[in-house]
This record gives C-alpha cells, sequence and structure tokens, in this order.
C-alpha cells in the first residue's frame, strides 16, 4: 500500500473514531445532565441554622428520596405546616423508637443512651448545649440544625403533649453537596458518628458518578470535535513541505 493509500485510510479510520467519541459523548453529557435534574433538586439555604455544614446563601443540591428511605445523620429538606409553609432543610438525628438526649460530660448528642461524634459542628455549638431529652414516635424523625445556638427545630417544637418531630412522609429530598458560592462547592461530610445505631448512615447519592458522566462527555465531545482542525492541520503542513522540497530540488 502507498503513503497516500495508508494516509488516507488513517484519516478515515480517525473520522470514525471522532464520529464514536462525539457520539458517545453525546450520551454520557445528555445522559448524566438528564438524570441529574430526574434525580437532584436544587435549594437555596435560607438560614444559618445548619451552618457550617451549608449556611445561608449557599445553594445546594438534594436528592430526591421517599421518607422511608431517611436514616439517622442525613440533611433532608421536609415541608411540616407546624414548622411553616416554607421547606426546611435540618439534620436527622432521631428516628421512630429511638431516645435523643444532650448532652453528655464532653457536650456529644446521644441517641439510645450512645454518644454520638459529630465533627461538622463548629466550636461555638459545642459549648454549653441545650439539655432536652425526647423519644421519637414510630414513623416521625427528630431533626436538629448544625448551628445549635440558633436553630428553630425539633428541639422549639418539643413540649408536654408535643414530641417536636415530623412524619417521614414530609422528607422530599436528602441534601447531597452544596454547588454554590465556589468557595463553598464540595459534598457535605459524611454523619459517621451515626453508623452504630441500628440501619446504620446512608450511602452517598450518584450525583459524583453523574458529574464524571457529564465531564468525561464534554471531554469526549471536544476531542472528537478537534480531530478534524488537527487532520487539517498536519495535511497543511505537509504539504507545505512537500512544496519547499520540490522548490529546494529546482
Amino acid at each position: 500500500m502507498s503513503d497516500a493509500s495508508s494516509r488516507d485510510a488513517g484519516t478515515r479510520g480517525g473520522r470514525v473514531l471522532a464520529g464514536v467519541a462525539i457520539a458517545l459523548g453525546l450520551v454520557l453529557f445528555l445522559g448524566g445532565f438528564v438524570a441529574g435534574a430526574l434525580l437532584y433538586q436544587p435549594y437555596a439555604v435560607p438560614t444559618d441554622s445548619m451552618a457550617p455544614s451549608v449556611s445561608a446563601g449557599d445553594r445546594v443540591l438534594a436528592e430526591r428520596i421517599d421518607g422511608d428511605e431517611v436514616r439517622r445523620g442525613d440533611v433532608v429538606v421536609f415541608t411540616d405546616e407546624v414548622w411553616g409553609d416554607a421547606p426546611m432543610i435540618k439534620r436527622v438525628v432521631g428516628v421512630g423508637g429511638d431516645r435523643v438526649a444532650c448532652c453528655t460530660a464532653d457536650g456529644l448528642l446521644t441517641v439510645n443512651d450512645e454518644p454520638i461524634q459529630e465533627p461538622y459542628l463548629d466550636e461555638d455549638s459545642r459549648r454549653e448545649p441545650q439539655a432536652f431529652s425526647a423519644s421519637v414516635p414510630d414513623g416521625e424523625l427528630f431533626l436538629i440544625g448544625d448551628h445549635r445556638h440558633d436553630s428553630l427545630d425539633s428541639r422549639s417544637m418539643l413540649t408536654d403533649s408535643h414530641p417536636g418531630t415530623v412524619p417521614r412522609e414530609a422528607v422530599s429530598a436528602r441534601v447531597d453537596a452544596t454547588v454554590w458560592p465556589i468557595g463553598r462547592v464540595g459534598l457535605l461530610p459524611s454523619a459517621d458518628g451515626f453508623a452504630g445505631q441500628p440501619g446504620g448512615v446512608s450511602e452517598r447519592g450518584p450525583l459524583v458518578l453523574l458529574l464524571l458522566a457529564v465531564g468525561s462527555g464534554v471531554l469526549l465531545i471536544v476531542a472528537g470535535a478537534l480531530h478534524g482542525p488537527l487532520v487539517r492541520r498536519r495535511a497543511s503542513r505537509r504539504a507545505s513541505r512537500r512544496v519547499n522540497v520540490v522548490g529546494d530540488a529546482q
């Protein structure tokens, strides 16, 4: 096979691979984007009650879930008429059957008499904690903000006639990550302190995989699109070199 034929075959093969890369990239990009839109919903955080995990003005992505999927340690979005009309974001510290109390001599929350390590709390929230004790009814959730001194939550609703809880079905989503502002982008810290409780803690949602799919799709599309210009540039250089060789020979 001549050099010209080899180059033509290589060019055709390159075009085919570029087309495949673009097609696969579109599938990954659109698939990841559509799946993300179906599985996740964005929320704007209105208050600092969950600081420093999420702060007022943050934009977060929350995975759509049913109330039955909620586990201790989850940061959830819920709506309950007793708490108001707007969606709220709090951390689940107790589920049906639990006894939640505060606090140990070290300032640790206890669930079923087990101290819970919560490294996502700031130092201010660890000082002079608000004492309380509550039993969580079946099918209910006990919710607290991470900013323990600046949060209206289940502790505020707790009375002799009300356990301060919300029903599981009030939950619509579980917060996975902060996406805005840029300086705060990242996944929420894991609530591993609750791992020893029955049922353990929730696994991460598919957000990272979806972002990888979208990012990989973009790279494949760009790589495929650049193939044509790069081939033409190489062909132009070869033609220029041939002209120079012919000129030198003359």
